[in-house]
């Protein structure tokens, strides 16, 4: 597909500064342009790059003002990374979809799959599966008996389902995904444990992504819940009665133990880990490797391990930088006292 910058324009609700018929039929990073594609700077460390990139079009926030001549056309929008994942999405929706049932997949009898969908060779699908129509099931998932799965869902290779979980509608499980695994449940019994039999389930709501490797345990009773909206990187664990609040992200490697209950817009840094029964408010931002061990009672930014707030993070990493010098001076005075002593008794 083509597009010329007037065009994009118009569907972006922007503006061109520039040549208005140039075209473009692919896309580049600012730093690797290329004549005939797009590009974008939604982030001011990247400027320098827009003063030499050979991309056709560039995507810039309405209050970019260069402050060099710019060989590119520049297409002016209200937020640059958010246009261009309208500009990608469009793509993506214009890629022909793989249709119908390959002929090595099984799906039970008493399943039901709704219309225009796809379903690999060697998925399973098991008995009293309710899918909902436009969803592609990859070749090798699994999907467990009695799971609910909504309309427009894209569930990929190896991606696991376990018996009696929820998917909403427009979700996403990339490969090598597990929802529904049993929780870590075990009760101590003399110098043994006992497994805790998991009940429950995990539900997903709509509009959710889970990245590849990701894991979400199953409650032991009730659900563990994914509201509408979270987006969770590779690697992420989840653990059983957690409930993660509408439109938060974790990034790959995060850890919840189990029945946190977090709140909405929250974001997670990587490798960062919550302790289990913790409560966390809505808009809280945990740097990467943040360890967190009590509530979160109201919004905020923090750092480290135990978490603090980022400011007194900062302050304080400024002077455990200064420690060994510190702890020198510290010594030299310590000296100093003990002559000043010694002088004071003769």
């Amino acid at each position: 597909m083509e597009f010329s910058a007037q065009q994009i324009a118009s569907v972006l609700g922007g503006t061109v500064e520039g040549n208005p018929e140039v075209k473009v039929n692919n896309f580049s990073k600012i730093e690797e342009g290329k004549p005939g594609t797009l590009s974008f700077l939604a982030n001011p460390k990247y400027e320098h790059f827009i003063y030499n990139t050979e991309a056709s079009i560039v995507l810039v926030n309405n209050d970019f003002t260069p402050s060099e001549p710019v060989k590119a056309t520049l297409v002016k929008v209200a937020n640059a990374y958010a246009s261009l994942a309208i500009l990608l999405n469009m793509v993506e929706q214009a890629k022909t979809k793989k249709a119908g049932i390959d002929a090595t997949a099984f799906i039970a009898g008493s399943a039901t799959v709704g219309e225009d969908c796809y379903v690999g060779n060697f998925a399973y699908i098991g008995e009293n599966v309710k899918i909902g129509k436009n969803c592609r099931i990859y070749p090798h998932a699994y999907i467990g008996d009695n799971v609910t799965i909504g309309e427009n869902c894209t569930i990929y290779p190896h991606a696991t389902i376990y018996n009696g979980c929820v998917i909403g509608n427009n979700c996403i499980l990339h490969a090598g995904s597990v929802i529904g695994s049993d929780g870590f449940g075990f009760a101590p019994e003399g110098d043994n444990y006992k497994k805790i039999p998991q009940l429950g389930n995990v539900v997903l709501e709509d509009d959710v992504e889970i990245g590849a490797n990701t894991t979400i345990d199953r409650a032991v009773m009730d659900s563990t819940i994914i509201r509408r909206g979270v987006k969770l990187d590779n690697l992420v664990q989840i653990a059983h009665n957690v409930e993660v609040g509408e439109n938060t992200v974790m990034a790959a490697q995060v850890g919840i133990a189990g029945s946190v209950k977090i709140g909405s817009h929250c974001m997670f840094g990587g490798q960062a880990g919550l302790s289990g029964h913790i409560h966390v408010a809505d808009h809280v931002v945990f740097g990467a490797q943040c360890g967190v061990i009590s509530d979160v009672k109201e919004p905020a930014t923090l750092l480290g391990a135990p978490a603090i707030n980022a400011k007194a993070f900062m302050r304080s990493s400024a002077i455990f930088n200064r420690l060994p010098d510190m702890y020198r001076q510290m010594g030299q005075m310590q000296r100093e006292i003990e002559q000043l002593k010694k002088e004071l008794n003769k």
